[in-house]
């Protein structure tokens, strides 16, 4: 590498944390991920839609949120023969390394941020030295730009080594959303993925600590229902209204009251309500945003399910129509015991690695389940592995932060994964 490691890593960390895009608008970080491998020198670079499949992307905003991003990336200087690959929220990347006979072997990471505004503190790092977002209301408060860093490191290390077999690496877009992960796996290049790795910084584990695997993501759906009915003057005239506020707060009131299923955990929430004009008039529109999640895939469809039914009840009861929509889901599946086992044994000889566990629940849910579900139908192994790092606040705060020092553990945990899976696949 050009220069030293830890600062490479941790430069390109900064970079990608100082510009977060949200789902679908990944239009700058899909232009540096390109550079970067350009100067790596992989073989093959797919980009949009050449990395995925449009027919399948999920929670895709509108084209008048698509665009002031777009607009902001070609400001900044991206390329633009990068650019009209990415139009129309085509974001993402397939960066391919051929090296001769052997296995084939995929690591998936993110790219996407969160829209949260990053705090300005003194004690905050990023604000103190230089790298807070430049996306006011947008920042990195889960660890993608980490995730990124690492696997470009990782791309780079075996480039370097005597790697034998092809490395695809596939920088999602729209996690948070849980709208990339179908797309990038109908995109045609898992298709001959013996094994595929993917991971999360954090969540709980310290520096120095990784585990091999993780078990029980549950399944999750995001959903809306618009409630419909018919305004009236609220003191008048309540009776001639179809009270559609009556009918979203009813349905609120009774998705908590869904029956919890015996066969494993499943939770519900509505996070989200908007509509109305104002109090003294019987709201005409009002839509809900809501999750379910399952232990299994099947006990997320019965939430689901329960939810819409909650939601047809309400609005019958309140004389207003309702529309439920999903707007973006995710299987569960787990990491295969083999591949956990190959991780950890790695992971105990590399440099800054204090502690290996070999799986944990994951008990959160992750749209990278659609591509280890199509790797393992097609006969492959998949593995779901977290590297630890001290982080001062919880993700998805303000104050969130790494500890960089988990980059080169983690660039080393994949890099050493990947070569031994090409000498020995399980």
């Amino acid at each position: 590498m050009a220069y030293d490691v830890r600062t490479r890593l941790r430069d390109l960390r900064r970079a990608f944390h100082r510009h977060p895009e949200p789902g679908w608008r990944e239009f700058q970080t899909t232009a540096r991920i390109v550079e970067e491998l350009e100067r790596i020198g992989v073989d093959e670079i797919a980009v949009g839609r050449e990395a995925l499949s449009t027919a399948q992307r999920m929670a895709v905003p509108d084209s008048d949120e698509l665009e002031p991003w777009l607009e902001r990336a070609r400001e900044a200087g991206v390329r633009e023969n990068v650019l009209e690959r990415t139009v129309n929220g085509h974001t993402g990347v397939v960066g391919v390394l051929e090296r001769g006979d052997g296995p084939t072997i995929g690591l998936r990471v993110d790219m996407d941020a969160i829209s949260m505004t990053e705090s300005d503190l003194a004690e905050h790092r990023p604000a103190a030295e230089g790298f807070r977002s430049e996306h006011e209301g947008y920042m990195h408060a889960c660890g993608h730009d980490a995730h990124i860093a690492i696997a470009l490191g990782t791309i780079e290390a075996i480039e370097e080594s005597d790697f034998e077999g092809t490395l695809k690496v596939f920088f999602q877009p729209a996690e948070e959303i849980s709208g990339g992960g179908k797309a990038m796996a109908e995109g045609g290049y898992l298709e001959d993925v013996d094994h595929l790795l993917a991971l999360h910084i954090g969540l709980d584990h310290p520096t120095g600590e990784i585990v091999a695997g993780v078990e029980k993501p549950l399944a999750m759906a995001h959903l809306t229902a618009t409630f419909e009915g018919a305004s009236a003057h609220a003191g008048k005239a309540p009776n001639e209204g179809g009270n559609a506020m009556q009918a979203a707060a009813t349905a609120i009131q009774n998705a908590y009251a869904i029956p919890r299923h015996s066969d494993g955990q499943t939770r519900v929430n509505v996070g989200r309500i908007e509509g109305g004009t104002a109090s003294n008039v019987i709201a005409e529109e009002i839509t809900i945003d809501a999750e379910v999640r399952g232990e299994t895939t099947g006990l997320m469809e019965y939430m689901r399910t329960e939810l819409e039914r909650v939601c047809y009840a309400a609005a019958e009861m309140h004389d207003c129509d309702v529309t439920p929509r999903v707007v973006s889901e995710s299987p569960r599946a787990d990491s295969h015991p083999a591949l956990r086992e190959l991780v950890g044994s790695v992971a105990r000889d590399v440099d800054g690695v204090d502690r290996v566990i070999p799986s944990t629940e994951f008990g959160v849910s992750e749209d990278v389940t659609y591509l280890m579900n199509r790797v393992q139908d097609n006969g492959g192994l998949t593995s779901y592995l977290l590297v630890g790092t001290d982080h001062p606040t919880n993700h998805h705060t303000p104050t969130f932060d790494i500890d960089e020092r988990s980059l080169e553990i983690g660039t080393g945990v994949l890099s050493a994964t990947i070569l031994e899976l090409s000498r020995r696949p399980v």
